[in-house]
This record gives structure tokens, C-alpha cells and sequence, in this order.
């Protein structure tokens, strides 16, 4: 086996062109089989592709409901668009899924920004640097309001005032980090202070060893120890080629991703979850096993 961590396979469930039943019926599906360890949204307003005038649900409000109608799985929003809501408000958001589930939330962040959702929704499009930036500083409030009683914040972007936060999320210290992001000069900094889980949202395995290794660097400069933050990967579900789905798999584990979730769009067959254990999620374990 290529690393020492134990595999941890997990689906994504983009819930746009679908419906609030059938993506519970995934999730509810993905209860019963032991192999499935979390399960993730995504947070858009408009649908990715191919039509952006379709159907689409909100993703922490289909989170919270979701929540209250699973008992085992790890759940989360892979990621939240963190420009799109103010940091105290978020964190009051995430806090009480986490109560609603019994502390099972992984909490996904990220620096946001999509120009067709912005002008549609009238919502800020920052330039990159600084929404990167607003990233960094979203994560220290959250942070502070989940382990202290009161903090105040006076930062570049954000500004709190003795901020009494309660009820705290049931994790402690808190829920855990997934930070999803690719740059190299200011996200992956943030990812080697915050992160218990760097997401590596598209790319071969290639570019995901380089990025490895640029935060492991940025790791070692601030003392933490780059084995600490695991390594997270999306892949997307190629239904007409499940081979070709299981090698990339293969590729990102053999450069030291743990935790692997299938990116599935719908629709959502009867039985999809259990197709996808047995098709990809057993053989690729038995490969890297052997």
C-alpha cells in the first residue's frame, strides 16, 4: 500500500437537475453499506451544466435536512462558497448542522467565485487575490468562534465585536477543516495553517503530486507537520467507462490521497450507490490491498 493512512471513499451528489427525494434515497442508500464513509453537496446556485436555467437546490439547507435523516455517514458541502456568506453567519450555519448531526460535519471552505452566479444573484465578485485573502480571514473567525466565548476580530475584510457564539459545535476543538483549492502562492498557505483536509478539486495525478509537495513545503515553513492534513481528491463518475474510473483512482491513491469521493451527476438510478461499490469503490481497494 502507498501510504499509511486507511482509504476512505466517500460520493458527491451535485443536487442540481434532481430532486430532494431522490437525493435522500442516495444518502439513505449510502447509510446501509458500511464501504461509503461521507457523503458531500456541492454550494451553487445555478446549475454547473449543461443548462444553467434548470432546477437546483440550496446546499446547507438540503445539508441540515439531510443531517436529520442520516445517523452514521460523515457529511459536508464540498465547498462552500465562502464570498456568498459572511463568516459569523456561516459559522452559526455549520455549528447547528453540526448539533443537528450529532457532530458528523466535515466543514468544507473555500475562496469562492463564479462570474455567471455573481451577476445573476448580484452577489460580490472579488479579484482573486482578495477573495483568496477574505478566505484566510473567514477561517480564523470561524475558528475563534467556535472555541472562545466571546471574540472580537478586526481584520482586513471582516470586523466582529465580542461575539457571543452559541451552541458550540458538538466536534471538539471543532469540526473538521476541508479546505478545497489549487493556488500555489496564497491557497495552499491557507490550507497548511487551517486545514485538517486539503481537497484537490480537479487535475491528474500528476499536478496533484506537485501541489502535494508545494504543501508539504509551506507546512514545514510554519512547524506543522504535513502528515496531519489528509489528501483529498474528486474524481468524476465515468459511467461509460468505469475502467477509466478506477485508474484515476488508482493514479491519486498511488501519490497519497485517503480520501476519495466519487463525483456522480445525476440522474440518480435505483441502486447507484451499491453499483458503485461493487463496480469501483471493491476493486479499487483490492488493487491498492494486494
Amino acid at each position: 500500500m502507498v501510504t499509511s493512512k486507511q482509504l476512505c471513499f466517500g460520493i458527491k451528489t451535485a443536487p442540481q437537475n434532481t430532486t430532494y427525494e431522490d437525493i435522500l434515497r442516495v444518502w439513505q442508500e449510502a447509510e446501509a453499506i458500511p464501504m461509503i464513509e461521507h457523503m458531500w453537496l456541492f454550494d451553487h446556485l445555478m446549475p454547473l451544466s449543461p443548462d444553467p436555467t434548470g432546477p437546483i437546490l440550496e446546499g446547507w439547507t438540503l445539508l441540515a435536512a439531510l443531517a436529520a435523516l442520516t445517523e452514521r455517514l460523515r457529511i459536508g458541502l464540498m465547498v462552500t462558497n465562502n464570498v456568498n456568506r459572511q463568516p459569523a453567519v456561516l459559522a452559526k450555519i455549520a455549528a447547528t448542522v453540526d448539533v443537528i448531526s450529532h457532530g458528523r460535519l466535515d466543514f468544507g471552505l473555500g475562496a469562492g467565485g463564479n462570474g455567471l452566479e455573481n451577476t445573476a444573484y448580484g452577489t460580490d465578485a472579488f479579484p482573486t487575490g482578495e477573495r483568496i485573502r477574505r478566505l484566510g480571514e473567514a477561517c480564523e473567525i470561524i475558528r475563534r468562534l467556535w472555541t472562545e466565548t466571546a471574540p472580537d476580530f478586526d481584520g482586513r475584510y471582516y470586523h466582529l465585536k465580542e461575539t457571543h457564539f452559541e451552541p458550540k459545535p458538538v466536534q471538539k476543538p471543532y469540526p473538521p477543516f476541508v479546505i478545497g483549492g489549487l493556488g500555489e502562492q496564497l491557497t495552499l498557505r491557507i490550507v497548511a495553517r487551517y486545514a485538517d483536509i486539503w481537497n484537490f478539486p480537479g487535475g491528474t495525478p500528476e499536478e496533484f503530486r506537485r501541489k502535494n509537495q508545494i504543501l508539504d513545503g509551506y507546512c514545514s515553513e510554519i512547524g506543522r507537520d504535513p502528515a496531519d492534513i489528509e489528501r483529498s481528491v474528486q474524481v468524476m463518475l465515468n459511467r461509460q467507462d468505469l475502467t477509466a474510473t478506477r485508474e484515476v483512482l488508482l493514479g491519486f491513491i498511488r501519490e497519497g490521497a485517503t480520501h476519495l469521493i466519487l463525483n456522480v451527476l445525476p440522474p440518480y438510478p435505483e441502486g447507484i450507490v451499491r453499483w458503485l461499490t461493487t463496480e469501483v469503490i471493491e476493486p479499487v481497494s483490492e488493487e491498492i490491498g494486494k
